[in-house]
């Protein structure tokens, strides 16, 4: 589950007492408005989408006003504003008018559950307000720390230093930023990012104020139900298939789910997080899904998972991709024999459909279930290769785009003739 924007993101910033612009949402009166702009001198106006989906900006959905009139024209733009950005696609249910704040630093700084380092990460530089992508090496830094000790100040003050920030935003920062470890580390979050963090100085000494927000939470962890979040606040952004997949989700055996390209060829079903960052990151928009149904599903949930999988995707597949690394716990054997049975299934009830299979995997009773899987392809008809636990990963990943560019150039056709059906 995502949150992105300051409609939610300064309800959680205040439990632990991190500063932020003031923000009012779509039920604001002409007078709160009107309030919010004599005190600030202006508002900025943006769409609240569920979920997350980022440029925004770039996009043209900020609106920016000095005056009630201009303000209530922004909100009639933006309340049901539609943005698109790669394959995501969001509608806004509503705006946030957002006090200005004037500042002549902004920082950028996240938390995360780095896969790179297995560790809680920070980064951040004084760089911000515009995309992260965009900056050299030398003007970010990415500090692990150790979890049991936690985010401490003196990582930002040395992180600054030595990207030679500017002395006055060093102890604001270290004072408050600390603050964010509290709110990642307690509610179950595996991603905090805050940009821009603009250093206001009304007072007379600066301090960060959070002017953008986004997170992402883990929601195997419990945690995340004490922040009395809505149920459906990240609902919308689910597509059919996301929604009745996720519906089958527990703790033990996982069933995570996302749509990457409602176009793609090659419908991949991962075992492990390992598998599917690599394998969602080297299939790019070829691609229909990404997914991880690690974790011993049970026979059952398996089957209804490749039964809806295969509903949505197969038949505009070239690819039908089963990958992971060698289980330490999940019986091949069950998942493989509940996958061939869906697969068997969608061929009686759908009719047969072009497809190459592709199968890298390792781990309990392999070689049973690799078994029970030839012989229900072979029975189909359908072309495949297998790989075992000894094949790298990234090789598995090379041949089934491959056999996908194959079936593109004929081989899908190839392999229709051969069931007797039209390509």
């Amino acid at each position: 589950m995502q949150i992105t924007g300051m409609n939610w993101g300064a309800k959680l910033l205040k439990y632990v007492g991190f500063p932020t612009a003031t923000v009012l949402g779509p039920e604001a009166s002409k007078e709160e408005i009107q309030a919010l702009i004599d005190r600030f001198g202006g508002v900025l106006i943006k769409p609240i989408f569920k979920g997350g989906i980022g440029k925004k900006g770039k996009a043209g959905l900020i609106g920016r006003a000095t005056d009630v009139v201009t303000a209530l024209k922004e909100k009639e733009r933006l309340y049901f504003a539609e943005h698109r950005h790669g394959n995501q696609y969001a509608k806004s249910e509503g705006v946030t008018f957002e006090s200005f704040v004037r500042a002549e630093h902004e920082i950028y700084f996240s938390l995360t559950d780095s896969t790179l380092f297995r560790a809680p990460t920070v980064t951040i530089t004084h760089h911000g307000g515009m995309d992260i992508e965009e900056l050299s090496p030398d003007q970010i830094a990415v500090v692990p720390f150790d979890a049991l000790t936690g985010f401490k100040g003196f990582i930002v003050s040395n992180a600054l230093m030595k990207m030679g920030a500017p002395g006055e935003i060093i102890s604001p920062l270290v004072q408050h930023l600390p603050k964010l470890w509290d709110l990642f580390h307690h509610y179950g979050m595996t991603t905090l990012e805050l940009n821009p963090i603009r250093m206001s100085s009304e007072g007379g000494r600066l301090t960060p104020i959070a002017c953008d927000f986004k997170c992402a939470f883990d929601t195997d962890d419990p945690n995340w139900h004490r922040l009395d979040l809505p149920d459906d606040l990240d609902q919308s952004s689910l597509s059919k298939f996301e929604t009745e997949v996720n519906q089958l989700r527990t703790y033990q055996g996982q069933s995570d789910v996302f749509v990457i390209n409602e176009r793609g060829t090659i419908t991949a079903m991962t075992f492990g997080g390992g598998a599917n960052a690599l394998v969602t990151e080297l299939l790019g928009d070829a691609a229909t899904i990404s997914s991880d149904f690690g974790g011993n599903p049970p026979y059952q949930k398996m089957l209804d998972i490749s039964r809806i999988t295969y509903q949505y995707w197969l038949k505009q597949s070239n690819v039908l991709f089963i990958i992971g690394g060698k289980a330490n716990n999940t019986d091949i054997y069950e998942t493989f024999r509940a996958m061939a049975d869906a697969l068997r299934a969608y061929f009686s009830t759908h009719g047969p459909t072009p497809l190459f299979v592709v199968i890298g995997r390792g781990g309990p009773n392999l070689v049973r279930g690799l078994g029970y899987m030839q012989d229900t392809l072979d029975a189909l008809g359908l072309p495949y290769r297998v790989f075992g636990y000894d094949s790298a990963m990234s090789e598995v990943v090379n041949y089934a785009q491959a056999a996908d560019e194959w079936m593109s150039k004929g081989g899908r056709a190839e392999v229709a003739r051969k069931l007797g059906i039209h390509a």
